[in-house]
């Protein structure tokens, strides 16, 4: 019977069990011991395992914390924009601040939603507003009220009377009339201006109107005072034409219930589309019809006022398009652009005057060739109607693509 004790090669020596005896536990005697820090290829040492398990590593150590980092990717949107979301009447205020700050649908899609619409019907849930005031009146509800539109007729009433004053006066008291109708049709303009639906408070730039004073004056002696000086004049006091302020003056209540209802359907459509471009091809077209209704206007007020001539006509249409566009985008927010066609459009005049004087100097009669050429060929007023409908047309292409934006319609 061999031993029960055996040496291993380790210098281990280990007691085996025999059959019958009772159990005894296995003994390891002398093993070699490892230097410190020197453990075994593989081994895991609970070090890495208790790191793993820190705050943060996990889900439920991060809802400890109280962080949701990138589980929860509207929060810091919602903080970027937290006063925006605060002031928000209703979700469609967010999601127009929003489209305004650059946020598209394609940018919601990064938050997991669908469309911008759908982002800000989450942070309109999820902002607190601190006071339940009812949201105050709008522009549109402000421009259902008859007062400011009837208000609107008081530039048109001012130019018929002086209108009158100037055919039933002579002499001396005719620029006397003339210059009380000026001042009273200003102060009737301005007075309608801040009411109902036109009314842009602190939007407008101070030069506008300064600008829009320009063109009104070019309008009235504009056309007499050109055609002197083609002539070689001016010789005299040169004939105003009242008849087209006239009905420049009557335009501004279509105007004002065109911007009515180019704003109330503008809303409506936003407030029933789900996405930003669906919202910006459903508004270009109700800023074309809004146009087309108030160039249909204003060129059956010009025929009812004064029997002009088409080239006229023609300079008064562009004249009051220009002057719609102007205000409607002033009216939702783009006051600059505004002021930059207007500003265009007098300074093609000022050109217009100053190249036929420039022309009289020696060797600088080419200035003159092509303002001359226009006069003779359709009329003094062409030069208006020329200026004033380009910048017209370039005020439309970018009113088309300025407000079909969903930010250009908030409260």
């Amino acid at each position: 019977m061999s031993d029960p004790t055996a040496a291993t090669p380790a210098g281990r020596t280990i007691t085996a069990r025999q059959p019958g005896s009772e159990r005894r536990p296995v003994a390891v005697a002398d093993a070699p011991r490892r230097p410190a820090g020197a453990g075994a290829r593989g081994a895991r040492s609970p070090e890495p395992a208790a790191k793993e398990r820190t705050p943060g590593g996990t889900g439920a150590a991060r809802a400890r914390t109280g962080r949701r980092g990138p589980a929860d990717p509207v929060k810091a949107l919602m903080h970027r924009h937290r006063e925006l979301c605060e002031r928000a009447v209703d979700p469609l205020g967010i999601a127009a601040g929003l489209e305004a700050h650059g946020v598209t649908d394609r940018t919601a899609a990064r938050f997991r939603h669908r469309d911008v619409f759908s982002l800000a019907e989450e942070l309109y849930a999820r902002v607190p507003r601190g006071d339940g005031s009812p949201p105050p009146a709008g522009d549109e509800e402000a421009g259902a009220r008859p007062a400011p539109l009837v208000s609107a007729l008081a530039p048109g009433a001012v130019a018929v009377l002086t209108v009158v004053g100037l055919r039933l006066t002579d002499g001396v008291a005719r620029p006397a009339v003339g210059a009380a109708g000026a001042v009273g049709l200003a102060v009737a303009l301005a007075w309608s201006l801040r009411r109902g639906p036109l009314r842009a408070p602190g939007r407008t730039v101070p030069v506008t109107r300064l600008l829009v004073c320009w063109l009104v004056a070019y309008a009235l002696l504009g056309d007499g005072l050109l055609a002197g000086l083609v002539a070689g004049g001016p010789d005299g006091p040169w004939p105003p034409a009242a008849g087209p302020i006239a009905g420049l003056a009557f335009a501004v209540a279509p105007a004002a219930w065109t911007a009515r209802m180019f704003s109330a359907q503008a809303r409506r459509r936003l407030g029933g589309s789900r996405g930003l471009e669906e919202f910006a091809a459903g508004a270009r077209p109700l800023l074309l019809g809004a146009v087309a209704l108030h160039t249909g206007c204003l060129i059956a007020l010009l025929v009812l006022t004064s029997l002009v001539l088409p080239v006229a006509l023609a300079s008064a249409v562009a004249l009051g398009l220009l002057l719609f566009l102007a205000r409607l985008l002033t009216v939702h927010g783009f006051p600059h652009a505004a002021a930059a066609g207007l500003g265009l459009a007098c300074a093609g005049e000022m050109l217009a005057l100053a190249a036929v004087l420039g022309g009289r100097l020696p060797g600088c009669a080419s200035l003159a060739r092509p303002v001359e050429a226009a006069v003779d060929a359709w009329g003094p007023a062409a030069v208006p109607a020329l200026v004033c409908g380009a910048v017209a047309v370039g005020l439309l292409v970018h009113a088309t693509a300025a407000l079909s934006r969903a930010s250009a319609h908030t409260t």
